[in-house]
Order: C-alpha cells, then sequence, then structure tokens
C-alpha cells in the first residue's frame, strides 16, 4: 500500500494535486494531520468493477441445494384459492 501523510497547510496548498493522484491510483492513502495528530484519511473510491463485484454476488457459493430437492416442483399440494377466482381467503 502507497500511503502518504501531510500537515494541513501543506495539504492545502497541494489538496488538487494529492486528488488527481488518488484518481489516478498513483497514491492509496493519503493520511492529513493537524499539530501531529491524524484528523483526516483519503482513499480513492473503488473501481466501478470491485463496487459491482462485491455488490453482486458476495453471497455466491453460501447456499446449496441438497441432491432430490427440485427447485422447480410445486411446493403446495393443495391448490390456491385464487385459482378458484377468490382473491381474499
Amino acid at each position: 500500500m502507497r500511503a502518504e501523510t501531510y500537515g494541513a497547510a501543506d495539504f492545502k496548498t497541494k489538496c488538487l494535486a494529492i486528488l488527481d493522484r488518488l484518481a489516478s491510483r498513483d497514491v492509496d492513502q493519503v493520511t492529513i494531520t493537524k499539530r501531529g495528530r491524524a484528523v483526516a484519511v483519503l482513499t480513492a473510491p473503488p473501481s466501478t468493477a470491485d463496487a459491482v463485484g462485491t455488490l453482486h454476488g458476495f453471497m455466491r457459493g453460501s447456499v446449496s441445494v441438497p441432491r432430490g430437492i427440485d427447485l422447480l416442483a410445486p411446493s403446495l399440494d393443495e391448490t390456491l384459492t385464487a385459482e378458484d377466482g377468490k382473491l381474499h381467503g
């Protein structure tokens, strides 16, 4: 991980250049200090591909279907009342 630390005054003068370096992934993390103490940590947002990858399929592999189970088979033996034209029981 490429990390850099800047004092608040130094960050203020170089802000746009530092943000450009974060956006182009030249640096991974920037810590801003004030009087020697960290007050902020900047990181670039995840790329679109990374964001989509964490959103879609994040539970992939967490569910298993036992053998002999047909997921497309009807789950009820009795008919539904909607089949008789009744919307509410």
